[in-house]
């Protein structure tokens, strides 16, 4: 290990030891750089880490606590293990639909939602840029780069890349309505019906829908609850079936919240070019991190090509604007293609509102508070899940996105109890809507990005008291 994981390790081990209680004090850099030998650098990195895992947080002026409820967290879950992987007919979303439909219900705690709460979003600011934008809208620039997107807007978006350290010229994006159909133009521009795509086990049932209506077969390969895919088992796969694509997220996976270290997405670029297969990588939740700085994402390491990365504001600024994007590298041009001869063009308001807004500094201010929000109700709800839940449940420790994937007892069973949940006004996301195969029978997707409130925790509280029952009926 690194000297700064060796640092954080040691820490939380004598935090889960409870030799450090909660709101006890850490070592000042200074102290710990002269007791180990260390750099404040190397210190600042292991503090940074083990507040992204919501062991310690840090107080202004006064220096690093140890988190309340950092003592006794639920156990992590294991790796899914699979066996050798099979191509798969896909056929879930009539499945998903049904249970999709019944979590929007009004007055529902929705946990199982896949938004973080509106509240958390900036809309007046936004709001203004939309007004200011339809003041000074000139009828012609609505036609400018129609199909690819408002150039200003790619410029900021190629931008942020380059300030991550990813050189991207403007002329590689191209504008979607949201995420998804950049994930799905990538898709059809790399695919052809009756081929194969390898995906994640679990993994973000859009993906499977998208597979079932292109007429794709699946070949599953587990994804670990913190390092993210199997590297061996994505090779095996790959070498065996001649997949045409690849689909995964690596930061902040849906619905793990597990990412990749920085030495597997050098691998995993070695392995795509190696192979020459496509990656589409899905990277919605990137900007969603609780260190101190953006992990980059796979694309960051492509130096050929294969990498279709899409990402886009649905998760981190405007939910419901639909404004997303794809840079397919290689692939550029064929995105493009399908894009115009499939929906055409992108919301031209909202894209000229998005570009006005990223020329003031409101979004990252507004990004720091949200991250801020979400690793601390991420640890509220971490907390719960320990109080709550039945012995032998286990829990995923993000550090990133709004996510959590809990592993319920041996006697549980999530569609049960994700049908349990409705019938009182509590909505969840079971677990076998994340296989092709309906595996995971016992692991529910929580989502802490809900306005956390007495409601919330007593939702919580109550699940925990129907896994409870479940298992001691099945005792």
């Amino acid at each position: 290990m690194t000297r700064y994981a060796t640092l954080a390790a040691d820490i939380a081990q004598s935090i889960h030891a409870g030799v450090l209680q909660p709101g006890d004090k850490l070592p000042s850099v200074r102290s710990c750089c002269a007791a180990r030998g260390i750099s404040p650098s190397t210190v600042f990195q292991a503090y940074y880490l083990l507040e992204a895992r919501g062991l310690i947080r840090a107080r202004e002026r006064s220096g690093y606590y140890v988190a309340s409820g950092a003592h006794h967290p639920p156990p992590e879950p294991e790796i899914a293990r699979l066996p050798p992987p099979a191509s798969l007919t896909v056929d879930v979303s009539e499945r998903v639909f049904s249970i999709l439909q019944a979590s929007f219900q009004p007055g529902t705690v929705g946990l199982g939602s896949a938004f973080p709460a509106p509240q958390h979003f900036p809309w007046n600011k936004l709001a203004q840029s939309l007004a200011a934008c339809a003041r000074q809208a000139q009828p012609q620039a609505l036609l400018d780069d129609l199909s690819t997107g408002h150039s200003g807007l790619r410029r900021h978006i190629a931008r942020r890349y380059l300030a991550d350290g990813m050189p991207l010229h403007m002329d590689d994006v191209v504008i979607t309505n949201g995420a998804l159909e950049a994930l799905n133009l990538c898709l059809s521009a790399v695919t052809q019906p009756g081929g194969t795509v390898v995906v994640e086990s679990p993994c973000f049932y859009g993906a499977l829908q998208a597979l079932e209506r292109l007429g794709l077969k699946a070949v599953e390969v587990p994804t670990h609850p913190r390092d993210g895919i199997d590297l061996p088992a994505l090779e095996t796969a790959i070498t065996s079936h001649r997949p045409q694509a690849i689909w995964l997220m690596s930061n902040f996976h849906n619905p793990l919240g597990s990412l990749v270290p920085t030495a597997h997405k050098q691998a995993l670029c070695a392995l795509l070019a190696r192979h020459q297969v496509p990656l589409i990588e899905d990277d919605v939740y990137g900007e969603l991190y609780f260190c101190a700085r953006r992990p980059l994402p796979v694309k960051a390491y492509d130096r050929e090509g294969w990498v279709l990365h899409c990402s886009s504001f649905s998760k981190c600024l405007a939910p419901a604007w639909r404004v997303g994007w794809a840079a397919a590298g290689r692939f550029t041009q064929a995105v493009a293609r399908q894009k115009l001869t499939t929906s055409l063009s992108t919301n031209a308001p909202a894209q000229a509102a998005l570009a006005h807004y990223l020329e003031g500094v409101g979004f990252d201010k507004h990004l720091r508070q949200l991250r801020h929000t979400l690793a601390t109700q991420r640890d509220a709800m971490t907390q719960a899940i320990a109080r709550h839940f039945p012995p032998g449940t286990r829990a995923t420790r993000p550090e990133g996105g709004y996510f959590m994937w809990i592993e319920l007892p041996p006697g549980c069973d999530a569609l049960q109890l994700h049908q349990q949940a409705l019938s009182a006004g509590i909505s969840l996301a079971p677990g076998p809507v994340f296989s092709a195969s309906q595996r995971f029978g016992r692991c529910i997707r929580l989502n802490y990005g809900l306005l956390w409130d007495t409601r919330t925790d007593q939702a919580l509280q109550q699940l925990g008291s129907w896994c409870h029952r479940m298992q001691q009926g099945a005792g």
